[in-house]
């Protein structure tokens, strides 16, 4: 139990174990997903993609198509492209070089799976069967599949991008550590690389786009984390103001970052609904999600770190380079400058350089996935985990020598990124002690003169929530106590499976002195709720709960003084609890919230002078922070079959500071789904191409995703450091994305330590994990 469940009131809904309010509907088939919508007149979107990696693009010949029963329109993008204003968003990183992002290809394909043309029919079936009618000629040129070599390639995967560059900054620069290296007792130094992966939402990307006419305003059903966003974005799109477009969002299947902004495939929707003067409903299928929908961590990086004689880090440096893909969405740097920001962790590194170079290829673009900036926690972890082989010390005390501790914050890294509130260390202890650290070396030790390897790996990170960019930075809230008492409050929304119907109850309930059942949520429509920026950068909790508290702060106080003024008290006299309002010391003078509502909307004569009648407020929030820091450690514990390759994960656990909890159900449901993830990262997924750039793996036959049979139960303890923020709360959203993969990596690296192995490439898979443990054994009789 956490200190927040024992330190809230009896009456506090705010830190109890609330089931969620929207599972209800979601498992009896009620939610109402994009493909749950239905227009009068709707048309269905199917895309022509191109076959091949890299190639001109030829005479398309659409005549058999058109000729279908139930086609409607084919559009390329001599067609669509035209219609299409500025294709930018907010979270684009100013002063970068532009993204190209056509709607449809334009003279070139970029990658396999890109869109050339876009089949408009009476329904899905008869789209697909006319995509197959559409002859394209392609004149085949040589791919930039492989992005580490994409500098030095003759091939530009967009003209006008000199060595295929999308972007390069850093910090201090690595020679000036030299001097610090040349002297060091030890260096350790470490490449690695991570494979691309994606973010997989349950339900794939959908858009229902709407236009009429008559009004020239376009209304969009879509599955976003962000319908905000997908508003400025489709009215830049389409030329007309703001309050022309409106944006509904009900119930969307998982996001990810994926669906945080809206890709190319909805931009043609947007462009086609237009055109034809209807609804076009276009829904991804997984062939096409997996192939064409966007990757993520694809990248790598050289890391080194240099040690005193007593294990003491005194430097630490990372070069790393990431693959972009044809089209990034959004800025590639968003996701990477945090990479080389972030590397020193939780550790007391006093000097430390960074280098970020992002690289466009012949594959599909990067996009938003949980932690963009996860590699530098995977490329950290595995990097001490070597040194304190290397150092011959235990991998735990190496951290103990070097992590921070609660009382020497606030600060700020060794590459400028202030941090503060956070407690690494206390983590790390709390998950060691979980575990019987030393109960698990002597188990170990048995197990390998049986012939077992088994291993122990950990990772602790610090982790930025609730950030402070200009599009991110303020959240809104409206909520009105409607005549009968009961509460609605409006937000943005973006829920994707986070809880946020949930916890925006709760926190409502809680700020205003009502009962949960008298309190609902309308979140999703741009038309009703006030601004946001939608989920992403575990931002929900803490930014909803500072809109709450703004604008529940204003309705407290009226209610306040309509009670006093009905009762003959002062509003400093007057108790409001449980829906009702009590003058102190007498109990009996009393009005319930009903009573209050009915004098604010129908007895305006009767309200104190000078109050407006009604109970409704709308209040943003601000945050003054760059961010509010979350951090956790995860521990995993596994065994390697040398034989097979295999690996079992035996225990997992994570220590967690997320601040006070507003649901410890909600919370430890977010750490279970990131560390799921992080485990398919380290051991399965993989977004393979092979060299001419044709993806292999665009079925859940060949893209492996852990099941429940592959992972253990994850055992969860909570630390409680209180943030600046509202309420104190933190972000928890992308933690266990984080902190599992490497946690993981450094499991199978303690479990073949006997071989020497050395863990320099991911995923982990049972042919890589031979492979490995051959090449070790083969260096180890070269050198005899």
């Amino acid at each position: 139990m956490s200190s927040m469940e024992t330190a809230t009131t009896p009456t506090s809904v705010v830190g109890t174990r609330v089931p969620r309010l929207e599972d209800a509907r979601l498992v009896t088939g009620a939610g109402t997903f994009v493909d749950d919508v239905t227009r009068p007149g709707m048309a269905h979107a199917c895309f022509v993609r191109s076959p091949l990696a890299r190639a001109r693009i030829g005479e398309i010949d659409v005549s058999a198509a058109l000729e279908m029963d139930g086609v409607l329109a084919v559009y390329t993008a001599a067609d669509l492209n035209p219609g299409a204003h500025e294709i930018s968003y907010d979270l684009d990183m100013a002063g970068m070089p532009p993204v190209p992002r056509p709607p449809l290809a334009e003279e070139e394909v970029r990658f396999v799976g890109d869109p050339v043309a876009l089949v408009i029919a009476v329904d899905r079936y008869v789209a697909e069967d006319a995509v197959e009618q559409i002859v394209i000629d392609y004149d085949p040129l040589d791919p930039v599949v492989d992005y580490t070599t994409a500098d030095e390639s003759p091939n530009l995967v967009h003209a006008g991008f000199a060595g295929n560059s999308a972007g390069e900054m850093g910090g201090r620069p690595a020679a000036d550590l030299a001097p610090i290296f040349d002297s060091a007792a030890h260096v350790v130094r470490q490449k690695i690389f991570q494979q691309a992966y994606l973010p997989v939402p349950m339900e794939t990307r959908g858009i229902v786009a709407e236009w009429s006419a008559p009004t020239a305003e376009m209304t969009v059903w879509i599955s976003t984390q962000s319908p905000h966003e997908v508003r400025l974005f489709s009215a830049r799109l389409l030329g007309i103001d703001e309050h022309r477009v409106r944006v509904i969002a009900r119930d969307t299947g998982g996001g990810f970052g994926l669906k945080q902004l809206p890709l190319r495939e909805e931009t043609c929707a947007l462009l086609a609904a237009r055109k034809l003067g209807s609804a076009v409903k276009w829904i991804e299928d997984r062939q096409e999600n997996l192939m064409a929908s966007g990757m993520s961590r694809h990248e790598h990086a050289e890391v080194g770190m240099a040690f005193d004689a007593d294990g003491t880090i005194l430097a630490a440096t990372i070069a790393h380079v990431q693959n972009v893909g044809a089209y990034p969405t959004p800025s590639p740097v968003v996701g990477g400058i945090p990479v080389g920001m972030l590397f020193p962790g939780p550790y007391r590194v006093t000097d430390a350089s960074f280098h970020a170079k992002f690289l466009y290829s012949n594959t599909v673009g990067r996009v938003a996935y949980r932690g963009p900036w996860q590699f530098e926690s995977v490329s950290r972890e595995v990097l001490l985990d070597r040194a304190a082989r290397q150092l011959g010390m235990d991998p735990i005390e190496l951290r103990r020598r070097n992590m921070l501790r609660r009382d020497e914050f606030p600060r700020a890294n060794a590459n400028g990124m202030p941090h503060d509130h956070v407690s690494p260390l206390e983590t790390l202890e709390q998950a060691i002690e979980m575990l019987d650290y030393d109960a698990f070396r002597e188990d170990q030790r048995v197990a390998r003169t049986q012939g077992r390897y088994l291993g122990v790996g950990t990772c602790t990170y610090l982790e930025p929530t609730t950030g402070a960019s200009p599009f991110l930075a303020t959240e809104g809230a409206t909520i009105r106590i409607e005549p009968s008492g009961k509460v609605n409050v409006y937000v943005a929304g973006g829920s994707a499976g986070n809880s946020l119907e949930t916890t925006v109850v709760q926190l409502t309930a809680d700020a205003l002195g009502v009962a949960l059942t008298d309190v609902r949520t309308l979140q999703g429509d741009t038309a009703i709720t006030p601004f946001g920026g939608g989920t992403g950068g575990s931002r929900s909790g803490s930014m909803t709960a500072g809109a709450i508290e703004q604008t529940a702060s204003v309705l407290r106080e009226k209610i306040r003084a309509i009670a006093a003024h009905r009762l003959n008290a002062t509003p400093d006299d007057i108790e409001f609890s449980g829906s009702r309002a009590t003058v102190r010391d007498n109990p009996d003078s009393t009005l319930t919230l009903r009573e209050i509502a009915d004098i604010a909307y129908f007895q305006a004569d009767s309200l104190p002078p000078g109050m407006q009648p009604g109970l409704e407020s709308s209040g943003r929030y601000k945050t003054p922070q760059i961010a509010i820091w979350a951090n956790a450690t995860h521990v995993c514990t596994c065994e390697v079959d040398i034989e097979t390759g295999a690996v079992r994960l035996l225990r997992y656990i994570v220590s967690e500071d997320c601040g006070p909890m507003i649901n410890p159900s909600v919370v430890e449901g977010q750490i279970y789904g990131g560390t799921v993830q992080g485990i398919g990262g380290a051991l399965y997924e993989h977004l393979a191409y092979d060299e001419s750039g044709n993806p292999v793996a665009t079925t859940f036959l060949d893209y492996l995703l852990p099941t429940a049979a592959e992972v253990p139960t994850i055992e969860v303890g909570h630390v409680e450091t209180p943030s600046p923020g509202p309420g104190s709360f933190k972000g928890v959203g992308e933690g266990g994305a984080i902190g599992s993969t490497p946690a993981i990596l450094n499991a199978v690296a303690d479990a073949l330590s006997p071989f020497g192995v050395e863990i320099s490439e991911l995923p982990l898979s049972p042919s890589r994990i031979v492979t490995m443990i051959e090449q070790a054994r083969a260096a180890e009789e070269g050198t005899r």
